[in-house]
């Protein structure tokens, strides 16, 4: 894709500017000819899709559906796909519902192909795809520069939902654990050390709320339906990982400088 946005800055600041810029920049993104085709395609072809392989074996259908859902490195996994999209997520067996990853179960829950009628038939399915389509497609763009912003616009994307459902606090930290980019969010900005992910998931789930009590005044994920929280969450993932960046790139320069004084006294 020859589109790439415009990133002067990273970190906190960079952040700031991505959100004044991001609707002009996502409309250029959208305007280009790659997307306009995919767009146009899927539009036009989805409502004739019925079943999970008519859907994996049209590469065009496929790249807009693993798309939308951050799976877009799956399209050539069509065994694999095609299996997470038949079983659906009713059945507790279901291939989706066994994954770490919940990104599969969201994609076979939209696309229903356990149901009687799929959910493919639904008028303004392909509207909904394609609107996920393009927020990640620009996130991708994003990312392609800076990650941490890619990861960024992932947690204010995912969480503002997450917070406001009417599921219990345990199960909302647990899809953020389930997701990776979302778990990176929290990690960093909790101040929790990389390690963690080697615990099982009630000490995980301990430490999280702990922590989140502790920086927050509040263990639970519901705050975050707060937007001034949520980017106070944010704020301090990007400043904690560009600071981190900056000490690892202190310490290369140390390190190289190290070397050549070496190798001056020859």
């Amino acid at each position: 894709m020859s589109f790439a946005p415009i990133l002067p800055l990273s970190g906190t600041a960079g952040w700031a500017l991505l959100k004044r810029t991001m609707a002009a920049q996502s409309a250029t993104l959208n305007a280009t000819p790659e997307m306009a085709r995919d767009a146009n395609y899927f539009s036009a072809n989805i409502g004739k899709i019925t079943s999970a392989d008519q859907l994996v074996n049209d590469r065009r259908l496929l790249k807009v559906a693993l798309g939308a859902f951050g799976l877009e490195g799956d399209i050539a996994n069509k065994a694999f796909i095609k299996r997470v999209l038949t079983d659906g997520t009713q059945s507790k067996t279901a291939l989706a519902n066994k994954l770490a990853d919940k990104r599969y179960a969201q994609l076979s829950a939209a696309f229903g192909f356990d149901q009687k009628t799929p959910a493919t038939q639904g008028v303004n399915f392909a509207t909904k795809v394609l609107a996920a389509y393009k927020a990640r497609s620009f996130e991708t763009a994003v990312g392609n520069q800076d990650e941490n912003l890619r990861l960024a616009l992932n947690a204010q994307r995912e969480l503002a939902p997450l917070a406001v459902s009417t599921v219990g606090e345990n199960t909302k930290w647990l899809s953020i654990l389930g997701s990776a980019p979302l778990a990176q969010v929290f990690q960093k900005a909790l101040g929790l050390p990389s390690g963690i992910a080697a615990l099982n998931l009630d000490q995980q789930l301990g430490l999280y709320k702990t922590k989140a009590a502790a920086v927050f005044g509040d263990s639970g994920v519901s705050q975050f339906a707060d937007t001034a929280k949520a980017d106070t969450l944010i704020k301090r993932f990007l400043s904690r990982a560009q600071a981190d960046q900056m000490i690892n790139q202190s310490n290369s320069a140390s390190v190289a400088l190290t070397l050549l004084q070496a190798r001056a006294s020859l």
